[in-house]
C-alpha cells in the first residue's frame, strides 16, 4: 500500500514548508528503511517513547522525518550518543541509525563496544558497500572488484583488505540479543526486513538489551545503475559476500539484571562524603567566571577546587571543570570555576572575568581571551602579559611570599589571597579558610602551614594592592 507511515512528520520542512518528498535519491534504500522505522513505531504503540539517533552521511536529516525524539550524532557516533541517551533516559526506546561508511570506518570502535556491553538501543545498519553522501569511494564493506571513485579498478584485498561483515563479527560477542541481516531490494526482502525490524524494537520496548540489524540497501546513483539493476545487484552480488539470515535471536529469555552496588562499597571507595548548604538563587549575585591556570604540579587544579568548595558552602550554584595534560608533573594544567546565583548553564569558561597565571606559557595562552573590564593576576615573577584595553592587569608576588613563610610550593595559597583581598569571588573569609583546611583534609600537618602563607600574602596585600 502506498502511504506514509504515522511515525513521520506531515510535512518534511528540511529545504522549504510544506514538502512531502525525501532527500533520497529514487532508488535509494534508505526511503524503504525509513518507512519500515516509522510504521513499526506506530504500530507497537512506543512512537512517544522513542529517541531516534541520526548519523553523519546520506541519513543525516532523519531528524526532519521521523516524529519521535530525535539526537543528532557526530561522525561515528551514533552508538556512543545513543548509549548515553539510553543510559541517561531508561525505559526509552533508542534507535542508532548507520551507514556502514560511518559504523564501519570511524565509528566501528563505538559500535562494537556498545554491541559488547549490551547496550540498550536497537542498531540499525544500512550497508550499501559505498561511501555515498560523499561521492562514492570504497567504504570497509566494499566488496572484492567492486569499483569506486577510489578503487577505479576494483578492490583489491592486497592493497585494501577484504569487505567487513559486521554481524559475523557481532555474532562473537556474548551479550547481543538479536543480530539479523536482511534486504530491502524487492517485496519479499522487504517484508522480512519488517520482521527483524520490529523484533529489535519489540526488544527495546521490553529493555531486553542491545538488538542489531543490517539492511542491504541498493545506491543507484554511486553504482551508476537505474533502480532495478541496484536491486538486482543487491540480490545477485552483495548476497554472496553478505548472506542473509538470523544470527542470533535470544528475545525469549528475560531482561538480564545488572548486579547492584551496594552503597557502603561507594562510601569505601570515595568517602562518606559532606552535604553543605543548598544552593539558593539570588538574583542579586552577578556570576562569575574563573580561570586558574599554570602547569602541572603547582596546585592549579587544588586553588580552583578551594573557590568552588567555599563558593558551595556559601550557598552559591558553582561548577569546577579540569583540564590539562597526559603528564603528571611539568604539563599544561588549567580549570574552569563558575560562581552564580542560578544555575549555571556551563561548566566551559572561554572568556573569565578573572584569569589567575602561575607560568608564562599560561598568561600568553589565556591573558587576551579576558573581556574589558575583567583582572589578570599572575605571579609576579613572570613578564607582564598582553591584555585587552580595560583589563586590570596585576602581579602577585606569591612565590616569593610562599618562600619566605617557609612553604615554597604553597604559591598557589598565596594567589587565593589576591581573589579574597580584593573580593574577586564575593565569598566570606571564613568560607573561604574552611575550604582552604578541607582541602589539606588527608595531610593534616599542612593546614597549618599553608594558614601562614596565607596570613603572610594577607599583610602584603592589604599593604600593597
Amino acid at each position: 500500500m502506498i502511504r506514509k507511515a504515522k511515525g513521520f512528520y506531515e510535512t518534511f520542512d528540511r529545504k522549504e514548508p510544506g514538502t512531502k518528498a525525501t532527500h533520497y535519491c529514487p532508488g535509494c534504500g534508505h526511503g524503504i528503511i525509513h518507512k519500515l522505522i516509522g510504521e513499526a513505531m506506530a504500530e507497537l504503540g512506543i512512537q512517544d517513547r522513542t529517541v531516534f539517533v541520526s548519523p553523519v552521511g546520506c541519513a543525516a536529516f532523519c531528524f526532519h522525518y521521523f516524529d519521535c525524539g530525535n539526537v543528532a550524532g557526530p561522525h561515528g557516533r551514533a552508538s556512543a550518543v545513543a548509549t548515553g541517551v539510553s543510559r541517561a533516559l531508561p525505559g526509552k526506546v533508542v534507535i542508532s541509525y548507520q551507514g556502514d561508511g560511518d559504523l564501519g570506518a570511524i565509528g566501528f570502535n563505538n559500535a562494537f563496544q556498545a554491541a559488547n556491553r549490551g547496550e540498550h538501543f536497537a542498531c540499525f545498519f544500512v550497508n550499501n558497500s559505498i561511501y555515498a553522501m560523499t561521492g562514492g569511494q570504497m567504504a570497509p564493506t566494499t566488496m572484492l572488484g567492486q569499483r569506486t571513485t577510489t578503487t577505479p579498478f576494483g578492490r583489491d584485498p592486497v592493497k585494501e583488505g577484504y569487505p567487513l561483515k559486521v554481524c559475523e563479527m557481532l555474532n562473537q560477542l556474548d551479550a547481543p540479543m538479536f543480530i539479523e541481516r536482511v534486504s530491502v531490494s524487492d517485496t519479499k526482502r522487504i517484508m522480512q526486513a519488517k520482521k527483524a525490524m520490529r523484533k529489535a524494537l519489540e526488544i527495546q520496548r521490553d529493555g531486553k538489551g542491545y538488538a542489531f540489524v543490517e539492511f542491504l540497501s541498493p545506491c543507484p546513483t554511486n553504482w551508476r545503475m537505474d533502480p532495478v539493476a541496484s536491486a538486482r545487484f543487491v540480490n545477485d552480488q552483495m548476497e554472496k559476500v553478505f548472506p542473509l539470515g538470523n544470527f542470533r535471536d535470544r528475545s525469549a529469555e528475560p531482561a538480564p539484571v545488572a548486579n547492584p552496588v551496594p552503597r557502603s562499597t561507594i562510601e569505601e571507595l570515595l568517602g562518606k562524603g559532606h552535604e553543605g548548604p543548598a544552593a539558593k538563587v539570588d538574583p542579586g549575585f552577578k556570576e562569575r567566571r574563573f580561570k586558574f591556570s599554570g602547569f602541572g604540579g603547582q596546585g592549579v587544579l587544588s586553588l580552583g577546587l578551594v573557590v568552588a568548595e567555599a563558593a558551595g558552602a556559601s550557598g552559591r550554584f558553582v561548577s569546577w571543570l579540569p583540564s590539562y595534560g597526559p603528564e603528571q608533573r611539568g604539563g599544561y594544567a588549567s580549570c574552569s570555576v563558575v560562581v552564580s546565583g542560578k544555575e549555571v548553564g556551563s561548566p566551559a569558561v572561554d572568556s573569565p572575568d578573572v584569569l589567575v597565571a602561575m607560568s608564562q606559557q599560561a598568561a600568553e595562552k589565556f591573558a587576551a581571551t579576558v573581556p574589558a573590564g575583567g583582572v589578570v593576576i599572575h605571579e609576579a615573577s613572570l613578564p607582564e602579559p598582553k591584555a585587552r584595553e580595560g583589563v586590570r592587569v596585576m602581579a602577585f608576588p606569591a612565590a616569593r611570599i610562599a618562600a619566605e613563610a617557609g612553604t615554597p610550593k604553597a604559591a598557589n595559597t598565596a594567589l587565593l589571597v589576591a581573589l579574597t583581598a580584593l573580593d574577586l569571588h564575593g565569598l566570606p573569609l571564613e568560607k573561604v579558610l574552611a575550604a582552604l583546611d578541607a582541602s589539606f583534609a588527608a595531610k593534616p600537618a599542612l593546614v597549618e602551614r599553608n594558614r601562614k602563607v596565607f596570613q603572610a600574602a594577607f599583610d602584603w596585600a592589604k599593604n600593597n594592592l
